[in-house]
């Protein structure tokens, strides 16, 4: 089954539900500061277990505290509900870890 790229009209409008996220070079994006090294990877380690039983995963990179993510579907070449889907359980992890 073919995965859909999302309108720039539907993109736009799901974005106003994840107000910490951007479009990035026509990616969604975001960036995310903790205490320490040990709580960004403690955060992506949870994050990389989520997209792995989605089968969607992220472009991240991680300096220290500071964890960087971009997401996009390359299947649909561009932004899916999936990149949404995974975009809301960062945030919820993002919210657990503090």
């Amino acid at each position: 089954m073919a995965i859909a790229k999302l309108s720039a009209e539907a993109i736009e409008t799901q974005l106003k539900n994840i107000p910490d996220w951007t479009l990035k070079d026509e990616k969604l994006h975001r960036e995310l500061k903790f205490k320490n090294f040990v709580q960004a990877f403690g955060f992506m380690t949870q994050v990389a277990l989520l997209a792995e039983r989605a089968n969607h995963h992220p472009e991240w990179s991680n300096v220290w505290n500071k964890v960087i993510i971009d997401l996009t579907t390359h299947e649909a070449d561009g932004i899916s509900q999936r990149d949404f889907d995974l975009a809301k359980q960062i945030d919820e992890v993002a919210a657990a870890v503090g």
